[in-house]
């Protein structure tokens, strides 16, 4: 991905084509905090409403200085919210030019995809504007093509809604890099904007707020008013790892630590934070389950992955990839938490029961709930056996190191990232090639899972 200074780049292509005002707007002008913007009730019914002021200018903005990075919304005058699940590369392919059908093929360089928050849609970010696609049934839902052909890096998705947020990607972005661009669909244009010192490497969205990950700094913002909420400062994070929990009245936010190996957690209903030192080396990888309780975490070894209770960071089980090093690419928990699948640059989708115990390698009998939930709320045993030269005292209920239970097999070495569908014991893997599979697992033997569909979405049939 190319990196473009924030203080010497180019006049960018206003985010409103149709806009004629200063895309610089003075600096130290009282501005009114508002987002405005047309969120059609059907999609976003569920966002916090956005509060508006129709008599302010065109194009309005404010900013939160701050040590390493500025804020800063613009507003059009019109009325009325994804590694773990993501992948940033650089992939060039052949596709028809939809924009004109009598065209040759165009290169098509494929900078990102990720799904959305329940894995039931997934975006990709290309050279020239970015596509969104439902999983199941897989289809093409709409695409936009710029006219300057500007490349998109991130395209982070809210749910199903018509709200997204987008960062410029590739040798001709079409925003800046230090900037993440509001885009409302249904207006096709952007409605606001968040600018920053230095180059933005992740988006996170809920829809009570949008997290922006920079190298070595996190900030959180209220969505109705792009308020600045929280600044986190964190070890460096060149891959934008940042993961939070959708749930409406319990707000988790997970990031880096400030130190190798350690992760950073954020209850932000209780207002506590927690530090959990995962990993001997760098954290690599990493991924939250839906209600905030649970991280599974991987190191840059790749060799084993951890899961963690996130309330106080006990370990509660350790699985095994594999002997070899290896990169993760992505972590993924299934709705209920019961399945975690693995991908990594070996080319093999890993699937493991987080429920199955296996008492084989323990010297102490366990309670027979097996939920993970359970595992939280119930209280540790006492058990006592020796892994080398270390003996441990206090162990969580359930703690072994386990072979996962199913496997799908690919080309080594390309990048894939997957993700649980909403069928039962299906799996979603997406692919920077623009390769879409969907297979099936049985959780009773496991072994090979079986594949149901194939698709390249970077090549799609002139049908849509």
């Amino acid at each position: 991905m190319a990196t473009v200074s924030p203080f010497s780049s180019p006049t960018w292509p206003s985010p409103n084509p149709n806009s004629s005002s200063n895309p610089h707007p003075e600096e130290g002008k009282d501005h009114p905090n508002t987002l405005a913007g047309d969120i059609h009730a059907g999609l976003s019914s569920k966002l916090p409403p956005i509060r508006t002021n129709p008599n302010q200018q065109q194009r309005i903005s404010y900013n939160h200085d701050g040590e390493e990075g500025i804020c800063a919304a613009t507003q059009p005058n019109s009325a009325p919210a994804a590694i773990g699940r993501t992948l940033n590369s650089n992939v060039n392919l052949i596709i028809p030019n939809f924009n004109n059908r009598d065209s040759a093929p165009s290169l098509l360089s494929l900078f990102h995809v990720s799904f959305n928050q329940d894995n039931g849609c997934f975006a990709c970010g290309i050279n020239q504007g970015f596509r969104i696609y439902n999983c199941d049934p897989f289809r093409e839902i709409f695409r936009r093509d710029f006219e300057n052909g500007g490349g998109i890096g991130i395209v982070e998705m809210l749910f199903r809604c018509n709200i997204l947020a987008l960062v410029g990607g590739g040798p001709h972005p079409q925003y800046p890099l230090n900037k993440v661009m509001i885009w409302d669909d249904h207006q096709g244009r952007c409605i606001g904007e968040l600018s920053f010192r230095s180059e933005v490497r992740g988006v996170r969205l809920r829809r009570d707020r949008i997290v922006v990950v920079l190298e070595q700094k996190i900030f959180v913002y209220n969505f109705t008013d792009l308020m600045l909420l929280h600044q986190i400062e964190t070890f460096g994070n060149p891959k934008g790892l940042c993961e939070v929990s959708q749930g409406s009245g319990n707000f988790v936010l997970v990031c880096l630590g400030l130190r190798k190996g350690q992760v950073r957690v954020e209850h932000y209903a209780s207002k506590r934070t927690k530090f959990i030192l995962a990993h001997d080396s760098r954290i690599a990888c990493f991924t939250l389950a839906q209600d905030g309780n649970m991280l599974a975490t991987a190191s840059n070894k790749g060799t084993l992955v951890r899961i963690f209770n996130t309330h106080d960071g006990t370990l509660l089980h350790e699985v095994r990839r594999g002997a070899d090093r290896a990169e993760i690419y992505s972590l993924a928990f299934s709705s209920m938490a019961e399945w975690l699948a693995v991908s990594s640059d070996k080319g093999t989708i890993h699937v493991f029961s987080l429920t199955t115990m296996d008492n084989q390698d323990h010297n102490a009998a366990v309670s027979p709930s097996s939920s993970p939930r359970a595992l939280i709320k119930g209280t540790q045993v006492h058990i006592s056996y020796e892994m080398g030269e270390v003996c441990f005292g206090v162990m969580p209920k359930y703690f072994s190191s386990v072979w996962s239970l199913a496997q799908f097999r690919l080309v080594e070495g390309y990048q894939y990232i997957a993700a649980f569908g909403h069928q039962k014991n299906t799996v979603v893997i997406l692919g920077l090639d623009g390769s879409f599979y969907r297979c099936k697992f049985d959780p009773k033997t496991g072994g090979e899972m079986r594949q149901l569909e194939y698709h390249n979405f970077a090549k799609p049939d002139d049908s849509f």
